[in-house]
C-alpha cells in the first residue's frame, strides 16, 4: 500500500515590541507582551484547537490508519505554556492516541544550523527533551527550521542520530527525479529523507480558496482523484505544510474543515493509499538513491532558497551581528540572558526584513508588525544593542 504523509510546523514568534534608540541602556524587556498574547490567542481560537479537534475525531474514528506528524518550535510550546494552556492540552491529547509523531528541531525555528553547529545542536537538544516532557516521545526524525538543508545540514542531523530528516522537493535539486519516493543524504547514507510534494501540498496550503484558480473548488473527491493519478511506482505523498493553513490562512467559510473531515474517507474508499508517520514510512520503504543538495534549500518561496531570510544586506548584517556575541553569551552563563538568546534567533526576525515584496509578498505579510523592512532592521538593531550592554555587565 502507497502512503500518505501528512506533516504539519507549529510556530509562533515571540514578537519584539517598539525599541527605540533612546530605549538602549534603559529598557531590558524586549518582546511585545500583548501582541504575542493576543496572536497566539487569535490562532488558538481559529487554528490549532478546531484542528486539533478534528483530527483527533478522525483518529477516533480511523484508528490507528491515520496517522499525522507535527514539528513544534521551543517557541511555540513556551507561548503554549503562557498564554494558552488548553493547547497545549489539546496536542498532548492528541500524542496519547499513538497515531501522531512529534518530530525535533530548533528551539527558536533558528536559522543555526548555518552559523554553529554547537548552538544548533543546544537548541535541537533543548527543544527534543521538551517535547519529550510534554508528549512522552523522544524524536527519531528531524525537521529543521522552514525545512532549510543541505547535504552538511544533513550530515549533522545524522551524527546527532537522527534517523531521518524533511525537507524541499524542490525542482532545481531533483530534476526529473520525482519527491514521491524515499532518498539519502549524500554525506551519510543512513540518514533517510522525505521531500515535499509540494504541488500537491499548495494546492491545500495557498490554493485553497483561490477562486481564481482553475481546480476551485477543491473537494476530498477531486484531490483523490488526483492522488490515484500519480504512477502506481512511486510510493509515498509528502503532504507538508504550515498548521495555520487550517483556519488562519484558510478560513474555516472556505470549507478548509469540511475537506479534511471527508479527506480520509475517500483516501480509503477510492484508493489504495494509506496514511504513515515519517518513522513508518522509513521503516516501510527503502531509499532509492541519494539526493546532492551542495547549496541550501528551503520550502519558502518561488526560489525554494535562503532569500526570505538572508537576501539581502540588512538581513545579513543582523544575522551576522547576533551571532558575532555567540562567546560571550556562552562565557556569561546567565540564564534569563541565555533565553533572550534564543529567541533572538528566531528566524522571524529576519523574515520581517526580507524585501521580496513581488510575488511572495502576501506571505511576507502574514503577522508582520512593521510597515517596512528597514524599520524592522532598526528594530532589531536597536534591541540587539542593548542585550550587548548587558552582556557586557554580566558577572
Amino acid at each position: 500500500m502507497r502512503k500518505i504523509c501528512f506533516y504539519f510546523q507549529v510556530h509562533q514568534p515571540f514578537r519584539l515590541k517598539r525599541y527605540r534608540f533612546f530605549d538602549i541602556g534603559n529598557d531590558p524587556y524586549y518582546f511585545d507582551e500583548h501582541a504575542n498574547r493576543s496572536i497566539m490567542k487569535k490562532v488558538a481560537e481559529k487554528c490549532y484547537l478546531p484542528t486539533n479537534q478534528v483530527f483527533l475525531d478522525l483518529i477516533k474514528i480511523y484508528g490507528s490508519r491515520f496517522k499525522i506528524s507535527y514539528s513544534i518550535s521551543g517557541v511555540a510550546l513556551d507561548q503554549f505554556e503562557m498564554y494558552a494552556p488548553e493547547v497545549l492540552e489539546s496536542f498532548k491529547r492528541l500524542a496519547e492516541t499513538g497515531n501522531v509523531e512529534f518530530l525535533a528541531e530548533t528551539y527558536s525555528h533558528s536559522l543555526s544550523a548555518l552559523k554553529s553547529r554547537e548552538e544548533f545542536e543546544r537548541q535541537v537538544k533543548a527543544q527534543s527533551q521538551k517535547i519529550e516532557q510534554f508528549f512522552g516521545q523522544k524524536p527519531k526524525v528531524f525537521r529543521n527550521t522552514e525545512l532549510i538543508y543541505s547535504d552538511e545540514i544533513g550530515e549533522m542531523v545524522a551524527d546527532m542520530g537522527y534517523e531521518a530528516m524533511l525537507t524541499e522537493g524542490a525542482k532545481h535539486v531533483l530534476g526529473w527525479k520525482s519527491p514521491n519516493y524515499v532518498y539519502c543524504n549524500a554525506i551519510n547514507p543512513k540518514l533517510k529523507l522525505l521531500l515535499k510534494n509540494f504541488t500537491l501540498s499548495d494546492d491545500i496550503a495557498f490554493r485553497f480558496s483561490n477562486r481564481a484558480w482553475e481546480a476551485w473548488p477543491l473537494t476530498a473527491d477531486k484531490f483523490v482523484d488526483w492522488l490515484n493519478a500519480i504512477d502506481p511506482k512511486q510510493e509515498i505523498i509528502n503532504l507538508f505544510m504550515d498548521y495555520e493553513t487550517f483556519g488562519e490562512h484558510q478560513w474555516a467559510e472556505t470549507g478548509i474543515f469540511e475537506f479534511l473531515k471527508a479527506l480520509p474517507d475517500q483516501v480509503f474508499g477510492k484508493s489504495n493509499f494509506g496514511f504513515a508517520t515519517p518513522s513508518e514510512i522509513i521503516k516501510t520503504f527503502d531509499p532509492v538513491g541519494a539526493v546532492h543538495v551542495p547549496y541550501p534549500i528551503s520550502w519558502a518561496d518561488e526560489e525554494r532558497d535562503l532569500t526570505a531570510w538572508l537576501g539581502n544586506e540588512l538581513q545579513d548584517e543582523a544575522f551576522n551581528n547576533l551571532y558575532s556575541f555567540y562567546e560571550k553569551v556562552k562565557k556569561c552563563g546567565n540564564p534569563e540572558l541565555e533565553k533572550v538568546w534564543t529567541y533572538l534567533q528566531t528566524s522571524d526576525h529576519f523574515y520581517y526584513m526580507c524585501t521580496k515584496w513581488f510575488s511572495d509578498g502576501d506571505v511576507h505579510k502574514y503577522f508582520n508588525p512593521y510597515d517596512s523592512p528597514y524599520e524592522a532592521f532598526i528594530n532589531f538593531m536597536n534591541v540587539l544593542s542593548d542585550f550587548v550592554i548587558r552582556l557586557d555587565e554580566c558577572k
